[in-house]
Order: C-alpha cells, then structure tokens, then sequence
C-alpha cells in the first residue's frame, strides 16, 4: 500500500462565548485546545471516524502532544473558523494540525495534536500498528491505494 494524498482538511465555525474570555475580554489561552478538540470532532463526524465510530471497534484515541501558538487574539462574540487538517502518517496514531481564523480572515492560533490508539475493551493496551478499521478508513478516504 502507498500513500495517494498526505491530508485531509474540514472547516468549522464556532462562536466564541462569554464564559471562553479573561479579564482582559479576550479568549484564554487554553480555550484553544477546546477549539482544536471541536474542530477535531467535526472533521471526525463529517469523515466517518468518529469518537463513536471508534469505540464501536474497541479503540479510543487520547491526545499524548498538544502545541498551539498564538498570534492574534479572539474577543468574546467572534466568530472563529477552524482548520482542522488530518496529516496522514504510517504510525498508529492520528495527528491534527489546526488553523484557526478570525471574522476578518486573521490568523489568530495554530496547533497540533497527537492521538494514539489503545485498546478501550481490555486495559487500555497501547497499539503500535494500525488497527484494521482505520487501514480501512484511509483507503475509504483516498489515503491509501486499495
């Protein structure tokens, strides 16, 4: 199996709400993370993998690396557009890079996330090869050649 294409991008849009703002009116720094998780969840949806779906195949997916970076900030009433961007990789795990903008089209924050794969039936056992029902999605997906 080879590689056809290296990612697979979604867009989403969330409101930012009071209660995401400091003092200072402006979004705190680690509402971000909460972002990239929503933007995370939505391309999940929209792709058929899912949190669900993975659990419907024995697997869960906690993050082990988050990195943001912030340029601009967000105000409370903003309307943010998050780019979440699956990079493909022939490890076990799933890594996210994040774009997220501002009404105006600024970039405001960039992040990445990794997730690995473990087993959520047994003890939570970490998998260091791919488990079939993501083989599979990559190639439902364009990732991978049939």
């Amino acid at each position: 199996m080879r590689s056809k294409q290296k990612e697979i991008v979604h867009i989403s849009t969330v409101r930012v709400r009071f209660v995401e703002t400091d003092p200072l009116g402006i979004v705190w720094h680690g509402n971000y993370i909460q972002y990239f998780e929503d933007g995370s969840e939505d391309f999940g949806w929209h792709h058929g993998i899912s949190y669900l779906d993975q659990k419907t195949y024995g697997f869960a997916t906690p993050i082990i690396e988050s990195k943001t970076k912030h340029k601009h900030p967000l105000r409370y009433g903003d309307v943010a557009t998050i780019k979440t961007i699956f990079v493909d990789s022939p490890a076990a795990k799933m890594i996210f890079k994040y774009e997220i903008y501002n009404q105006d089209e600024e970039l405001v924050c960039t992040g990445e996330t990794i997730q690995v794969f473990v087993d959520n039936i047994g003890q939570g056992e970490l998998w260091l090869t791919p488990p079939d029902f993501f083989i599979n999605w990559k190639k439902k997906v364009g990732l991978l050649d049939e």
